[in-house]
């Protein structure tokens, strides 16, 4: 019974002492050291606050060195990839970017903003530089078909083609005399100037004939057996590609004479995006027939969100369907090149930008062209993006860069096809992913 009057007794004495505001002695002798002890006959409560010292440092204002040593490129090459570690050529200070890259995408002169390191401190300095064009444009068809129909308007920009590394409309002039009118050989002198000063000339003979003759085809035709016996040994195998031209193919009769793989063009585009009539077919009978399908599609485009586009359309033509080897990208319009109005940067702009559209949705890109133009149009960076398709119609190719596959005949024969087909070689050494 006396406990039932001593708590609220007891609780009365905390309110009296905690909550009303008045100290004890023992209150007033610790406040000052930061503790706080509040006492009662039966129960003490101690708490403790910790003091708190704020430390306030200056630090002493650097100074950016009087002997600084910061030199840079007087010129680079337009377009050329440069690092700022690779710009400066003399320094006694630490670069704080040296990975990032200089500006070379214009001619002249620039200023560039090179920041430092100095005594534990960040400066920067400003630098000029100039960039400069000092390379000739470079001939891509010297004249391969030089025969001009008698009576007809002549203009030499149809029978050559030329890129410039920098102007895109490279002014074309020549030498000689060609009467168009009169059936007879003209030899020229032709000459291509970009807008640098920088030139190039060879010398070439225009045909004003009557009649313009037919290509002709005198090309020995190759058996897929012999084909497979010629390169056999190796880490290789052995493929085709195939197009509305092959029309009808039994790939059953393809597989079994040798064939492990077919490239099939999904499409192209000239003014529009167009599916290979036999595209679909293609595709499904490949794939029941146990070959490793990849597709290729030709273009003409000089547009980054254009090629962008086919790049999705490929995909959607796909729908889903898993493919075993890459998706190639195709340009083969050099003949007359310069009618497109790009440099050499830009095709390898929108080569860059089809590949990644086609990697952002899964696929693995391929950049497929010959020899001649992978040494004349496609940069380093280009064909290291994705693997190489090399065409070479050759017995041997002496093409020294890196490559996955190799077309080398279009004039081959194989069980399953009416016709010519184009003959390929794997190199399984070789990634296609």
């Amino acid at each position: 019974m006396k406990f039932k009057y001593i708590l609220p007794v007891l609780a009365a004495a905390c309110l009296l002492t905690a909550c009303s505001g008045k100290k004890t002695e023992t209150d007033k002798s610790t406040a000052a050291s930061g503790t706080s002890v509040i006492s009662t006959a039966l129960t003490t409560t101690v708490t403790t606050t910790k003091a708190t010292t704020t430390t306030v440092t200056t630090t002493k204002k650097v100074d950016p060195p009087t002997d600084l040593v910061l030199k840079g490129m007087e010129s680079a090459e337009v377009y050329d990839e440069i690092s700022l570690d690779s710009f400066i050529t003399e320094k006694n200070v630490e670069l704080k970017d040296g990975n990032t890259m200089l500006n070379t995408s214009d001619t002249g002169v620039f200023e560039v903003d090179i920041p430092y390191l100095y005594n534990g401190a960040e400066f920067t300095q400003k630098l000029q530089y100039s960039v400069v064009d000092t390379t000739a444009p470079t001939i891509l068809n010297s004249g391969w078909e030089p025969n001009h129909k008698v009576g007809t308007d002549f203009d030499l920009n149809n029978y050559v083609g030329f890129v410039d590394n920098f102007d895109r409309h490279p002014i074309l002039t020549y030498t000689g005399t060609v009467d168009k009118d009169k059936v007879g050989n003209y030899p020229l002198t032709a000459t291509v100037t970009d807008s640098s000063g920088n030139s190039v000339s060879w010398d070439l003979t225009i045909s004003v004939v009557e009649q313009v003759p037919p290509p002709v085809d005198d090309n020995p035709r190759v058996n897929y057996s012999d084909f497979i016996q010629r390169y056999e040994g190796g880490n290789v195998r052995y493929g085709i590609d195939v197009s509305v031209w092959q029309s009808d193919v039994d790939f059953n009769a393809v597989r079994d004479a040798g064939c492990s793989f077919v490239m099939i063009r999904v499409g192209y585009f000239y003014s529009k995006i167009t599916l290979d009539d036999y595209f679909k077919e293609n595709l499904k009978k490949a794939t029941d027939a146990g070959l490793d399908v990849g597709v290729y599609f030709y273009t003409t485009d000089k547009t980054i969100e254009g090629v962008r586009e086919h790049a999705r359309w490929i995909v959607e033509q796909l729908d889903g369907h898993k493919l075993q080897m890459p998706v190639a990208f195709d340009w083969e319009e050099f003949a007359n090149f310069q009618k497109y109005g790009m440099n050499r940067q830009d095709i390898n702009d929108v080569y860059a930008a089809f590949a990644d559209e086609i990697r952002k949705h899964g696929y693995t890109p391929m950049l497929y062209s010959s020899k001649n133009f992978l040494g004349n149009i496609w940069s380093s960076r280009s064909k290291a993006i994705a693997p190489v398709w090399l065409a070479h119609f050759v017995d041997s190719t002496d093409y020294t860069g890196e490559y996955a596959i190799w077309q080398a005949s279009a004039y081959g024969h194989i069980p399953g096809i009416n016709g010519d087909v184009d003959m390929d070689i794997q190199y399984l050494d070789k990634s296609i992913s």
